[in-house]
């Protein structure tokens, strides 16, 4: 219960991102608090609960792959991070002045801080020390490492150098695209994911954005948004695992070919 209320403040944390600078305190509590009761709730749910519409197991009915969050986290959260900025408008000055962040190593401690706690938020999913637990790790931290290497490739490409902005940023991206798939997939294929959510991430930020015009301050439905649907989708293209269920720790079913055979 505790491990689920993690996961339950840590996402409307993430579209705080996104109005960062343009919401009061008192405005932004409650928001949040409106927020979990109407979009949280509902989507883990349907996407976790028994017989929910997204559940792929427990009698669900449609059958969405999302083993620690990809879906009811960050998509769910970049796309609200997205409805916020465009509500509540561009800061002053934007995009004349420049807004990059004033204190690079501190965000790259920060950084280096969610690349290692999200090995409890994905491995910690399983809700078990098992082997699917150790091959979400895995997954996790090859996923961040290619999505380092997607991001700077296409700003070396695009911008003729790259960045430490540019790699934690694309760190964050690689975890956020291994999210949903990280207990479903290889690690092999997770490097690819990691790889091309980084690459894709990159367009979203650097092109998208400014095509469309929105201020999102850091760049939360570039990220989380864009990241978790990519993610969620490469989940159904690379997911190989036998799963288990992880209230008995027995096997519950195996994806052979493009069939779940439920156990």
């Amino acid at each position: 219960m505790v491990f689920q209320l993690m996961f339950a403040i840590i996402t409307p944390a993430l579209i705080t991102g996104a109005f960062a600078e343009r919401m009061k305190f008192t405005g932004m509590l409650t928001f949040m608090v409106l927020w979990g009761f109407v979009v949280y709730f509902p989507m883990a749910h349907m996407v976790w609960g028994p017989g929910g519409l997204l559940n792929a197991f427990d009698n669900g009915v449609i059958g969405c792959l999302d083993f620690a969050g990809g879906t009811v986290v960050h998509i769910s959260a970049g796309v609200s991070a997205l409805v916020c900025a465009l509500y509540l408008g561009k800061r002053k000055g934007y995009p004349s002045d420049s807004m990059r962040p004033n204190n690079l190593p501190l965000a790259f401690v920060g950084a280096c801080l969610l690349w290692v706690g999200w090995f409890g938020f994905n491995a910690g999913s399983a809700l078990e020390a098992s082997g699917i637990a150790a091959s979400a790790f895995v997954a996790t931290h090859f996923a961040a490492a290619t999505g380092v290497l997607g991001w700077l490739t296409a700003e070396w490409i695009r911008d003729g150098k790259p960045s430490v902005l540019g790699g934690i940023t694309g760190a964050v991206a690689g975890l956020v695209g291994i999210t949903p798939g990280a207990g479903f997939v290889s690690p092999m294929a997770a490097l690819v994911i990691g790889f091309l959510v980084g690459l894709i991430c990159y367009w979203a930020v650097a092109s998208l954005k400014a095509r469309v015009g929105y201020d999102d301050s850091l760049d939360a439905f570039g990220v989380h948004g864009v990241g978790g649907t990519v993610g969620a989708i490469l989940t159904g293209v690379f997911a190989t695992k036998l799963v288990y269920d992880g209230f008995d720790g027995g096997p519950m079913g195996l994806l052979e070919g493009n069939k779940w055979t439920i156990r």
